[in-house]
């Protein structure tokens, strides 16, 4: 059974045909490093995960996977300007603009990859992260494309995207339907996000207004000084890493328009192609049944969650739980119950690895292949952990031989390549395997220069009932 997907271009589940035999081309919406991501951008970042490693376990794909950052937009500009948001950490401020700006968003940066890492991602995986300040100058060139072939406008200084004149010559609206009633031509709108579907030019480069950074741009004899709109550079990253078209696009659904649809539009106005073959949108992520939101004090980040004493590897159960395309509600009752299905995952491969006396044969071959024909089928958690679940509610490990136990071990081994929640290492028995893991993640946390992430997670250990020492090796575990 090939591998199907839903594909929000056609709005059908389609098999998945790659560009290239054996290989996948995936581009991610990445995070816009103007704070800590939360747990909805990380939903995001996990559904893509869950993909790519499908994609390399049931079907061997060769996966080069791109995830952007965006480093210049509103947000991150409002942040860089704004003093009470810079931390002693990012250093001085100058009167240097842009090295502000890379200032401040490297150190988000670096705190995003650090979360991933906390939620089980393996940077292995990764074949870019792309800044998009470092794509300037590309992003200048498409620009220069658009115009060149009729779709793009100056005015004010600053050049915009003519959705009138490109609905004409293609459609404009092909992932999601768009209020086209409404639509006056020549109505502009130079924000990089905005929240309606009706239709406006959307800005591609934005003239300087005073504390932005800004840049030197030659367009049709006139110099425009100022800076990209938000929208382009995921069209030039992808160009210049992946070429075009490369095989899925993923993001939240809330990415869907205007900036996927505007995505679409300038890469087929300025490079004359579609940029991708399957878009892949995940669903929105709600919190104890509400739309999260800082005045409803329900909005939190990966670190918030950690203070509260929750485990990221079961976050990511949790989340990778429920079905990509199906609304996920957030509840701290869901981790904890991810928790406890993960522990009992946990032990049953532990009993597998110390079982010696089992002698009972049982075939694995057909839950095995139903579990990973669900995960084929539009990559179906949900169905996919129901059989696995059954299966070991039907089949104690302790009484299975040495052949169904290799079959088994096997099949977690994979299982695991694409769930990153289980450990084949024997813990020491008078430690909780929980603490360990948090030791572990201080450890990472102090290597990635993360101290306060490290402090945190000292607390939780000592909280638990143990202390971590740190060793010339690692670290040593004792109880207090």
């Amino acid at each position: 059974m090939p591998i199907k997907l839903y594909n929000t271009l056609s709005k059908e589940i389609e098999v998945f045909k790659p560009i290239k035999r054996g290989e996948a081309k995936i581009y991610s919406c990445g995070p816009t490093v103007y704070n800590y991501a939360h747990i909805g951008n990380l939903r995001a970042f996990l559904c893509a995960d869950l993909l790519q490693r499908t994609l390399k376990v049931v079907d061997g794909y060769k996966v080069i996977w791109v995830m952007n950052i965006t480093d210049i937009d509103d947000k991150t500009i409002k942040n860089v300007n704004d003093d009470s948001a810079w931390k002693p950490e990012m250093g001085t401020k100058s009167n240097d603009i842009i090295a502000n700006l890379k200032e401040f968003t490297s150190y988000y940066k670096d705190e995003f990859q650090n979360d991933i890492r906390l939620l089980g991602f393996r940077m292995d995986h990764f074949h870019d992260f792309p800044r998009a300040t470092d794509y300037i100058d590309g992003m200048k060139k498409l620009i220069v494309l658009i115009a060149d072939n009729g779709f793009a406008y100056e005015s004010g200084g600053s050049v915009y995207f003519n959705v009138g004149k490109w609905k004409d010559a293609d459609k404009y609206g092909k992932l999601k339907n768009l209020d086209f009633d409404n639509f006056r031509t020549g109505e502009r709108v130079d924000s990089d996000e905005y929240e309606r579907e009706q239709v406006s030019d959307f800005v591609l480069w934005k003239a300087k207004k005073d504390g932005e950074p800004s840049w030197e741009f030659e367009f049709e004899g006139k110099a425009l000084i100022g800076r990209p709109g938000w929208h382009l550079e995921c069209s030039v990253m992808e160009k210049e890493i992946l070429d075009l078209p490369f095989d899925i696009h993923t993001g939240g659904i809330d990415l869907q328009f205007p900036h996927h649809e505007d995505e679409i539009a300038q890469s087929k106005a300025g490079y004359g192609i579609e940029p991708t073959n399957y878009w892949f949108h995940n669903e929105f992520l709600q919190v104890e049944g509400q739309k999260m939101s800082k005045s409803s004090g329900n909005f939190y980040t990966l670190r918030d969650l950690i203070e509260k004493g929750l485990d990221p590897i079961d976050i990511r159960f949790a989340m990778l739980s429920a079905h990509y395309r199906s609304k996920y509600n957030f509840t701290f009752d869901d981790v904890e119950a991810a928790s406890k299905s993960r522990k009992r995952l946990q032990k049953y491969v532990y009993d597998l690895i110390s079982n010696n006396v089992g002698h009972d044969y049982i075939d694995v071959t057909l839950f095995s292949e139903k579990f990973f024909d669900h995960l084929k089928n539009d990559l179906h958690t949900p169905k996919a952990l129901g059989e696995l679940f059954t299966f070991i509610n039907q089949n104690s490990a302790v009484v299975m031989g040495k052949n169904t136990r290799d079959e088994m071990l096997e099949f977690f081994s994979e299982f695991n390549e694409i769930f990153g929640i289980l450990s084949f290492e024997m813990p020491d028995e008078d430690i909780p395997e929980e603490v360990t893991m948090l030791a572990k993640k201080r450890i990472e946390a102090k290597k990635a220069k993360n101290f306060d992430l490290a402090d945190m997670l000292r607390i939780e250990i000592n909280n638990r009932g143990f202390v971590i020492k740190d060793t010339a090796e690692g670290f040593e575990i004792e109880k207090l």
